[in-house]
């Protein structure tokens, strides 16, 4: 088996300009915004049941939603609120969703950890760990039929790279040369448990790629830039016929794995060290002003940036709960197939 190494096989090849540095860092930005007012309503108590919060991996998101085009597919987790974003979900209509409201993407009825908005062509956030991993496999199969150049593309943590699907999903995706990228969000916990406390191999995705006939790809998933041409590349490829990719994104998630967890298995110094040297915005920024770029260009991002989750908060406040009525819509009656709306 082949061993990973730490690098992007397409780093240095795409030539990324002034324009889409900033557009990149203002992604970003957004969705470190729009993650830390979601944590604040829960604290507020504006938010039931629980969340999964992704500061800290806001590059993985960004790149690949500024790198994707409008009619590709992204599959995701419960720690999907940036990867919707960055389809062009609305921060409203994410708060919206987080608080019960009808403002909300499903009008308040899927909560944190179930929003979807297929019309931006984010197909769902999934609960049950790797489920939607044959999904997306599924999804890339109805574009290479109907010729469309169409990419599927499925965010998965690390954890879900020791279940049956992980490598069920891999297999027929290769076999038939699916245009689906698959993205390992490697945040180094699987919940509360070591990553490789329970894994036979360092890099649970990466080092498991050539077992399908996949490049082994581990990339910085911290490095905005790194993540974009490694995005590129891969949906490049999957377009032009070439199948798919495998790429496993070292990261962190600066808090626990959901808001009833603490995090206090993690060592002090480990989380010291990702927060302070390795936190994806604040590198870039610091990047972007050492190649020259003003700071006030970056200030004018972050002053916007404010203001804009200031305007999707009240506005999602404002949103009464939904109604009574809908309760019994977009589900299945009766044990059928048939949709009761």
């Amino acid at each position: 088996m082949a061993t990973a190494k730490a690098k992007s096989s397409s780093a240095g090849k795409i030539k990324i300009d002034k324009s889409q540095k900033l557009e990149l860092y203002r992604i970003m930005s957004e969705c470190r915004a729009l993650q830390q007012r979601a944590y604040d309503l829960f604290m507020q108590n504006l938010v039931k049941g629980t969340t999964h919060l992704g500061q800290g991996q806001e590059a993985i998101a960004a790149a690949f939603g500024f790198a994707m085009r409008e009619d590709d597919y992204t599959f995701n987790t419960y720690r999907g609120h940036n990867h919707n974003y960055v389809r062009g979900v609305s921060m409203t209509s994410i708060l919206g969703e987080l608080m019960g409201r009808d403002i909300g993407q499903l009008r308040g009825k899927g909560g944190s950890m179930h929003i979807t908005d297929s019309s931006k062509g984010a197909m769902g956030s999934y609960a049950i760990i790797g489920a939607h991993m044959p999904i997306a496999a599924g999804a890339a199969w109805s574009a290479q039929y109907r010729g469309t150049e169409q990419v599927a593309c499925c965010f998965f943590g690390d954890g879900t790279t020791n279940i049956g699907t992980f490598h069920e999903a891999l297999n027929f995706a290769k076999i038939w040369e699916l245009p689906v990228v698959y993205i390992c969000e490697n945040n180094q916990y699987m919940e509360y448990t070591p990553i490789g406390d329970v894994t036979a191999v360092e890099h649970p995705a990466a080092d498991r790629a050539s077992a399908y006939g996949l490049e082994p790809i581990l990339v910085d998933g911290n490095d905005v830039e790194v993540m974009y041409e490694t995005a590129m590349a891969a949906l490049e490829k999957a377009r032009k016929g070439g199948g798919p990719t495998l790429i496993e994104a070292l990261t962190y998630r600066h808090h626990g794995h959901s808001r009833a967890d603490p995090g206090k298995y993690r060592p002090d110094d480990e989380v010291k060290e990702w927060k302070e040297n390795r936190d994806p915005l604040y590198g870039y920024r610091a990047k972007l002003l050492g190649e020259g770029i003003d700071e006030a260009e970056l200030a004018k991002i972050d002053a916007n940036t404010e203001k804009m989750i200031d305007e999707a908060t009240e506005a999602a406040k404002n949103s009464p709960p939904p109604p009574a009525e809908i309760a019994y819509t977009d589900v299945f009656a009766d044990g059928g197939a048939e949709w009761r709306n």
